[in-house]
């Protein structure tokens, strides 16, 4: 993989409100976008951003890019994505959430066969702090230095950002893996990349209440993560028993009369405590946990 400050960005979407609003903060944050592509707006230019019908013809203008940014309608995902892929772009940052999981399957296959590298759907992306911007987190919350954090939760990675930065505790990569069901990267692979990271000293965990993905997380750090982990889990100290997830996920489960029973989250806590991780209650514990194990 390569996130640097040099590698050149395509945003697909980028006449979508969403994309045109982002793509214009992170260009001027310092990130390299170099052309974006909605079909229709080509020759009309996004705060000097020069716009494209096809991948291909944005590639042929400005030569090979390395990271493509999709904001598309969840249902254009697929196509778009596959669209990159044939255009030689091997790592994709898929913020649309709600993709048909048929859809990520058959992109998830194609991206096994040419060794393509997917975080998402649903992500808010990857940000290094005052290096690197990709995708929707809110930069004036982070800050350099040596926490890394990986997030599974919506939204959140802002706030524990921000609560960690105002520790004093800068952060050295935060990464969105996404919150739909079916998504490319996932703890294993983001935890192996913090462990090998010279920058990093401590990670922070963020997953959800009845997350199969967080034992599975848990199981890895137990068999190859020597760093110290602190995790979070939302939802899990709610005062009632409730489903978490989005909207589809609990009203599907609601209606096939699956919803998640509690077991999990015993499962969850015991898995995190097998791998002498560190489990915060609450958000505001989290700088005092990292803090106490770099110690």
């Amino acid at each position: 993989m390569q996130w640097t400050p040099e590698s050149k960005v395509l945003v697909q979407g980028i006449a979508q409100p969403l994309g045109a609003y982002y793509a214009s903060r992170m260009k001027a944050y310092g990130t390299n976008i170099v052309a974006g592509v909605s079909v229709g707006y080509t020759g009309e230019p996004i705060d000097g951003i020069p716009v494209f019908d096809l991948v291909e013809d944005a590639l042929c203008e400005v030569g090979a890019v390395e990271i493509g940014l999709i904001f598309v309608h969840p249902h254009n995902v697929l196509d778009a994505a596959l669209e990159a892929i044939a255009a030689g772009i091997r790592q994709l940052i898929i913020v649309s959430g709600g993709v048909p999981p048929l859809d990520m399957v058959d992109l998830l296959k194609k991206a096994r066969a040419t060794n393509t590298f997917i975080l998402g759907s649903g992500s808010q992306g990857l940000m290094i702090p005052e290096k690197l911007w990709l995708g929707i987190h809110e930069p004036q919350f982070y800050q350099p230095g040596k926490v890394g954090l990986i997030s599974r939760t919506d939204g959140f990675s802002d706030e524990v950002a921000l609560t960690l930065t105002q520790a004093g505790l800068g952060q050295s990569i935060a990464v969105s893996l996404g919150t739909d069901g079916i998504i490319g990267s996932n703890f294993e692979q983001w935890l192996q990349i913090l462990e090998e990271d010279e920058v990093t000293e401590a990670i922070v965990l963020l997953g959800q209440s009845n997350g199969r993905a967080e034992i599975a997380a848990a199981e890895y750090i137990a068999s190859a993560i020597e760093k110290p982990v602190i995790a979070y889990i939302a939802g899990l100290y709610a005062p009632v028993e409730r489903s978490f997830g989005d909207a589809a996920t609990i009203i599907a489960a609601q209606l096939s009369h699956t919803v998640s029973a509690t077991s999990t989250d015993k499962q969850t806590i015991a898995a995190l405590k097998q791998a002498k991780v560190t489990i915060a209650k609450r958000p505001s514990e989290i700088p005092k946990l990292v803090q106490k194990n770099l110690k």
